[in-house]
């Protein structure tokens, strides 16, 4: 009995590389994504994030490697544009227009029919359940209002990509959960959808494979469960705190200890196979050296532990 091929990828970015001046940009960036998953992309600031967006789009020029859409090149061929939706971090709509009129608009700008553009609106206005806002002004809707609205305007044209750039930030809880849920029916519905966030929880709990994208390199990929295990194995992750950077003495405890810096000297993060009873050890075996301890914690490893491993650094918000 064989087995069925997997299906072709919708979105695949192969060596893509773009150096700009003072900036990290792209270096040798793979990646792909097929119908119906969702890959969170996760990186510090700067990180090259928004240059793969721009790339998807066709709007950066790569100096090697490719983008393929649907097959096609962005950079070239319209119809790859058309095969994928944007919804960018700021809100790209016309605030004294109604929510009807923006997404009028915005509908026949990404290629939506004359013909088709009133049954496409009112679809869209069921869907994110702004049927009775559709004639008021934009401006007068809450910001979680505001998030559905843009994600409406992005998929209008029923592309086969979404693209999404912190598509929940600076909303309240319940209006996240309400965009969360509009994002798990289009994934359902076979889109594939490439998310970047700041929100931890939000990659977690929307994503199918992860992806952390630092200094414009991918440095690792996978599923959840996958990424805890290649970081951390049985080990739970282990953090210390210190008043101040540490001295000489301080430093070689902590890398007796396979402790290593992050992006703040005064912070060291790493590995411990052994429990909670471990922790006595090692907070004398640091005073001893002549630190002074703010906190040790000793904890089970989660997106959040595995962001710090990777990259040394809080995720920035």
């Amino acid at each position: 009995m064989t087995t069925a091929a997997p299906p072709p990828a919708l979105l695949a970015v192969d060596d893509a590389t773009r150096l700009f001046e003072g900036d990290t940009g792209l270096r040798g960036v793979s990646l792909s994504l097929r119908a119906g998953a969702v890959y969170g992309l996760l990186g510090p600031n700067g990180a090259g994030k928004t240059s793969i967006i721009r790339a998807i789009c066709g709007r950066l020029a790569l100096s090697a490697g490719r983008v393929q859409l649907d097959g096609r090149d962005p950079a070239a061929d319209p119809e790859a544009r058309r095969a994928r939706g944007l919804v960018p971090q700021q809100l790209a709509l016309h605030r004294d227009l109604t929510v009807r009129e923006n997404l009028e608009v915005l509908g026949r700008l990404a290629g939506v029919s004359r013909e088709a553009i009133a049954d496409r609106v009112a679809w869209g206005l069921a869907w994110a359940g702004l049927e009775a806002r559709a004639g008021d002004r934009t401006r007068t809707l809450s910001g979680g209002m505001q998030r559905r609205l843009n994600l409406v305007a992005g998929v209008l044209h029923e592309p086969r990509v979404l693209l999404l750039d912190e598509p929940t930030v600076g909303v309240d809880p319940d209006a996240r959960l309400r965009v969360h849920a509009l994002l798990e029916q289009l994934r359902d519905g076979g889109m594939a959808i490439l998310l970047t966030t700041h929100d931890l929880d939000e990659a977690a709990r929307l994503s199918d494979t992860l992806g952390f994208l630092v200094d414009g390199r991918l440095r690792a990929e996978g599923t959840l469960p996958e990424l805890v295990h290649a970081s951390f194995g049985t080990a739970r992750h282990l953090e210390v705190v210190l008043e101040a950077a540490p001295e000489a003495p301080t430093v070689a405890r902590l890398e007796a200890l396979d402790l290593h810096a992050s992006q703040d000297p005064s912070r060291w993060l790493g590995r411990q196979a052994g429990g909670m009873e471990s922790l006595a050890g090692i907070e004398q075996a640091l005073t001893a050296s002549g630190a002074r301890l703010r906190r040790v914690t000793l904890v089970e490893p989660g997106l959040r532990e595995v962001f710090l491993q990777i990259t040394g650094r809080e995720l920035d918000r």
